[in-house]
């Protein structure tokens, strides 16, 4: 007995225009929805028998008959047929081919409108704790390169020019921030979509006495949605796990520009395993850190996902429309862009060796210790103004004679101020001057070991034997 052609019926005696077909189809993106699709055909099906709606027999005919479906769909041994248009309707065609009548009575109860917000759910809800894992599995490599780099000093910037002296662990670890935010807004968005609306029917629900708390548990949901119309028209959650992915690769963007300008000749503080890097067409000598450029680029990518996804939904009338359709494509974008970005950058990361040599001489010069200066006399009691700006003037002569503030004399400091004594010293020596900021959220030394314990628990990480 053949299945349904489309889901037109009798109401149309023609078919579409063929190209308002390819137009209406989205069967070369939401097969993605295979395994959401027939979960919930399933547990549709088993509650459609409990409530006595169709028989025990039909159900488990049902039933095998999904899996069946799938796994020949999954396989390849069944053909995707666009004139079905969508999951939705391939995957019942072919379970009324193969079982017949009992088929027929699958989509008792319930539309594909809410038959397609379910499968979104489904699908957002388990690409979220993909992400999520990615996401750690990328602050794992953070975690092993900080604990390797805590007694390495650098630069840290502001304007990208060189500020104050830092550890390179707390550096690395300021990634671990954005990515643990990152987490946090992923895993919102899971909650967002962690409700059922199948029984919403196309708008209105259904007349029939189905149980949609029994279809949420056996999908595992938190609940049911609490409003029909709303449901079926709801993409919230897709733009909300978009927009968290859009801010993740913007922070994986940031972090690629930072290893393209750490890779430069210009700077040399690391290099790239050649894994991720790769050549020049015409330059022997180059090894690009091309990897990391398009760790850059794919925000844009990203960004345009939500833009469109927002615009899609902007001017919808309630409840259902077509035009949601189109929030599909976008949404499964974002989420390959993160997971293909996280695993490149988790490599990336792993691969990285530091010129610890490099980034010390760089600390050396560009007067980042003259800060130090005006603390120093904000210790003795002068107010911090009128310490900064003796600091500026000493960095001025410092700069004229062409040498460091570590170089001027006693003699030159008490000249601009008399309260610089010979301690003064101790606090030009950047790893001191590092250690001084022993504060929470500091580079300290012991703020940072700290810091590298809390992450490491988070992560069940384990730290080194000793």
């Amino acid at each position: 007995m053949s299945g349904p052609k489309g889901a037109r019926g009798r109401r149309f005696e023609g078919a579409l225009d063929p190209i308002a077909a390819q137009m209406n189809a989205s069967i070369d993106f939401d097969q993605r929805l295979l395994p959401h699709d027939v979960a919930g055909s399933i547990a549709h099906a088993e509650m459609l028998a409990a409530r006595g709606l169709i028989t025990a027999a039909d159900a488990t005919a049902i039933v095998e008959g999904l899996r069946k479906v799938e796994a020949k769909l999954t396989a390849g041994e069944l053909p995707w047929d666009a004139a079905l248009e969508d999951v939705h309707m391939n995957v019942e065609a072919r379970l009324i081919d193969d079982i017949g009548d009992a088929g027929r009575r699958l989509h008792t109860g319930r539309s594909r409108n809410d038959q397609v917000a379910t499968d979104l759910r489904l699908y957002a809800r388990a690409a979220a704790h993909e992400i999520i894992e990615a996401i750690d599995d990328l602050r794992r490599a953070f975690l092993a390169q900080a604990r390797a780099h805590v007694e390495t000093l650098m630069p840290g910037y502001t304007h990208f020019q060189r500020a104050q002296p830092v550890r390179l662990a707390h550096h690395l670890l300021a990634y671990d921030a954005m990515l643990e935010r990152d987490r946090g807004r992923i895993t919102d968005a899971a909650k967002r979509a962690d409700l059922s609306p199948l029984g919403s029917g196309a708008l209105a629900g259904t007349t029939l006495p189905i149980d949609r708390e029994h279809v949420a548990n056996a999908l595992g949901f938190a609940g049911v949605t609490r409003n029909s119309l709303d449901a079926v028209g709801d993409r919230d959650f897709a733009i909300e796990l978009v927009g968290a992915c859009a801010m993740l690769q913007l922070h994986l963007s940031r972090l690629g520009e930072e290893l393209v300008l750490w890779t430069s000749q210009e700077l040399g503080f690391v290099r790239i395993g050649e894994a991720y890097c790769s050549g020049s067409s015409l330059m022997p000598q180059k090894m690009n850190p091309d990897l990391a450029e398009l760790l850059r680029a794919k925000a844009g990518r990203s960004v345009g996902a939500w833009v469109t996804l927002v615009t899609v939904v902007k001017g919808l009338p309630l409840a259902y429309n077509k035009d949601l359709q189109e929030t599909q494509e976008p949404l499964y974008d974002a989420v390959d862009t993160a997971l293909t970005t996280l695993a490149v950058a988790k490599g990336i990361v792993a691969s990285l060796v530091f010129d610890t040599g490099k980034l010390r001489t760089a600390i050396d010069t560009g007067y980042l210790v003259a800060t130090e200066l005006a603390d120093y006399l904000v210790t003795k009691g002068v107010p911090f103004r009128e310490a900064h700006d003796v600091a500026g003037h000493l960095v001025r002569i410092a700069s004229k004679g062409g040498i460091e503030l570590a170089a001027l004399t006693i003699e030159e400091l008490q000249a601009a101020h008399p309260l610089f004594e010979a301690d003064v010293a101790s606090w030009l020596d950047p790893a001191r001057a590092v250690d001084r900021r022993d504060l929470p959220g500091g580079p300290a030394r012991t703020r940072v070991l700290a810091e590298i314990d809390r992450i490491s628990t988070e992560l069940g990480v384990q730290p080194p034997a000793p």
